[in-house]
């Protein structure tokens, strides 16, 4: 199965820092057939927090792991994500992309983001 991974969901996968809720764990864990989505906006929320110091892990090191397995694929933001993103209602504009990627693809959103169980037509994974 399908999933896209939230920023903080991926910065703690490759990190092993933080709390990954047990659901989520399982199936970034799972060796089952399972793929994960990076949208490119992820990719730039962690070159900006990386440059801050505001995580351990650099740009370069997150493609460098993206890189090494099949499991992981980088999707592009589209005008097509964008034509969503009118539709969707969230406060902050990169998670509100990232959103609208999962609605796009029709794919479940790992992330322990709470609020984003109030939109519409996502499914969110965590615990």
């Amino acid at each position: 199965m399908e999933y896209l991974l939230d920023t903080i969901t991926i910065i703690r996968h490759f990190t092993d820092i933080g709390k990954i809720g047990s659901q989520a764990k399982e199936i970034l864990d799972s060796k089952e057939n399972n793929s994960f989505v990076i949208s490119v906006i992820s990719l730039m929320e962690i070159l900006y927090l990386s440059e801050k110091k505001r995580i351990i892990i650099s740009l370069k090191e997150t493609l460098k792991k993206i890189d090494s397995s099949s499991m992981y694929t980088v999707v592009d933001l589209t005008s097509d994500i964008l034509k969503i993103a009118e539709t969707v209602d969230f406060y902050e504009m990169h998670d509100r992309l990232i959103l609208s990627t999962a609605k796009w693809l029709k794919i479940p959103v790992i992330s322990g983001d709470s609020k984003f169980k109030e939109v519409n037509d996502i499914e969110v994974i965590w615990n």
